[in-house]
């Protein structure tokens, strides 16, 4: 299934909209939404489907669905991007640096290790 568009079932976005509102109102109420899965309730009755049915599957896929759409470890606190070169972040995790920042590091400097270095020390 694509990610084409993103609906958001939330009266404050539609017809409850008014100019008092803050947007850090629309977010904390956005935040609630997403927090609390509404299936009986469902923008999409096959992901609802999969939720009921098989919540183990649905949080697998919403994980890798963050990974590949959103670039982010999707709830997994040992996933590190498979770009980065597992030799390079090894030599940084054995000189004590911490393994999640050193590929953060390694990432954003394309793999350079002593830009990365440089980065971690500040």
């Amino acid at each position: 299934m694509a990610l084409t568009k993103i609906a958001i079932c939330l009266d404050i976005l539609k017809d409850q909209w008014s100019p008092v509102l803050t947007l850090k109102t629309a977010l904390i109420s956005l935040q609630s939404l997403m927090s609390d899965a509404a299936a009986d309730n469902p923008q999409d009755a096959q992901v609802a489907r999969h939720y009921i049915t098989d919540r183990a599957g649905f949080d697998s896929t919403a994980r890798q669905w963050t990974r590949q759409y959103a670039g982010g470890s999707g709830g997994d606190a040992d996933y590190i991007d498979p770009s980065i070169d597992k030799a390079a972040l090894q030599r940084l995790c054995d000189m004590g640096f911490d393994k999640k920042l050193s590929a953060q590091a390694l990432k954003k400097y394309g793999g350079n290790e002593n830009q990365a270095i440089e980065s971690l020390l500040g």
